[in-house]
């Protein structure tokens, strides 16, 4: 995308959201830092401007626990119910199935406007801001809010921070670019708290988590000689460590972290859903792991994907095993 067809296309987004009014803001189901954090920053801007809001957030499985300090208690969990036929603003989701099951708050939506970062996003609003470029939605929002004209304030900036400094691992990943970097700055001006968030954030932890982390370890496989890792986690593993789904995130950090390692994925039977969750990581620039995710109905980043499955753990493991070797044979590292 050209900086002049970004610029049209932010335009048109800042444009919609000055005509309407009483907005559904919504993010994907099991949230991450960024998805709940440009969630929380748009209705924070839309209040600044006036204008009524609700966040929405599909499924009924917990807040991660590290993402509880912020402000989410008015969020509307599960049944969009009277939230259907309002604007919509979606935020971090590639398609429209990553906003619940009811496909009436997208479908009946009068005027959907869409702010993401994934490269493979389909598009499906009336106006589509996508900036695959941007380390994080919240790195998006940043000119969005300025053309709104929205005072960047202390409770609007942590909301942004949190996104920006969850999406890119504290600033590690390969998305960190310097204007990440002076977004985050910014940010910090505005009153964003830092210590204060990566404590919450990253130093803040339910033993469950600690120990569904041990039982992921526990299940560790290494294959195609130390390039590819994999773990599992079962229902009986969150049962016994007393975890629900959104202790997981995080585990697979720990995986992509071996040495050697280039792709790491993790599978998970989420306690309160049927069927399985894969998360898939690449440490090579030249595996697009969500190439794999697509051929199965997922999505997501070049070096972040991750997809829906009803297969059990060991046709999973072939699956994965099979498309990671099309994928890497014959390219150099």
């Amino acid at each position: 995308m050209t900086k002049t067809e970004m610029k049209a296309d932010r335009q048109a987004v800042v444009k919609g959201i000055r005509e309407h009014d009483n907005f559904v803001i919504a993010t994907h189901e099991n949230p991450d830092g960024d998805a709940l954090g440009s969630m929380l920053a748009v209705r924070l801007v839309l209040e600044q401007l006036g204008k009524s809001s609700t966040m929405f957030l599909p499924g009924t499985g917990p807040i991660p626990f590290e993402y509880r300090f912020m402000a989410l208690s008015e969020m509307v969990r599960g049944d969009p119910g009277e939230l259907i036929g309002r604007p919509l603003i979606g935020v971090d989701a590639a398609n429209e199935s990553r906003l619940g099951s009811d496909q009436r708050l997208v479908s009946e939506a009068p005027f959907i406007v869409v702010i993401d970062h994934h490269h493979d996003n389909s598009r499906f609003g009336t106006v589509n801001l996508i900036v695959a470029e941007a380390s994080s939605t919240g790195e998006v929002l940043r000119d969005v809010f300025a053309e709104l004209g929205a005072s960047l304030t202390p409770e609007i900036a942590e909301a942004l921070y949190v996104a920006v400094v969850t999406d890119t691992g504290r600033f590690q990943y390969s998305n960190t670019s310097a204007g990440t970097l002076r977004f985050a700055a910014e940010l910090l001006e505005a009153g964003a708290d830092a210590h204060r968030i990566f404590q919450r954030v990253y130093e803040t932890i339910e033993l469950s988590k600690l120990k569904l982390l041990a039982r992921a370890l526990a299940h560790v496989e290494v294959y195609e000689g130390g390039r590819l890792v994999i773990a599992y986690l079962t229902r009986e593993d969150f049962e016994a460590s007393g975890a629900m789904s959104g202790a997981s995130e995080g585990v697979i950090d720990s995986l992509r972290a071996v040495a050697g390692v280039e792709m790491s994925v993790l599978i998970q039977e989420p306690p309160e859903r049927d069927g399985r969750r894969v998360s898939l990581r690449s440490s090579r620039d030249r595996l697009d792991v969500s190439e794999i995710a697509r051929e199965v109905g997922g999505g997501g980043h070049r070096q972040a994907a991750g997809f829906a499955s009803k297969l059990e753990v060991p046709e999973l493991i072939d699956f994965l095993r099979s498309e990671f070797v099309a994928k890497t044979s014959g390219k150099a590292g």
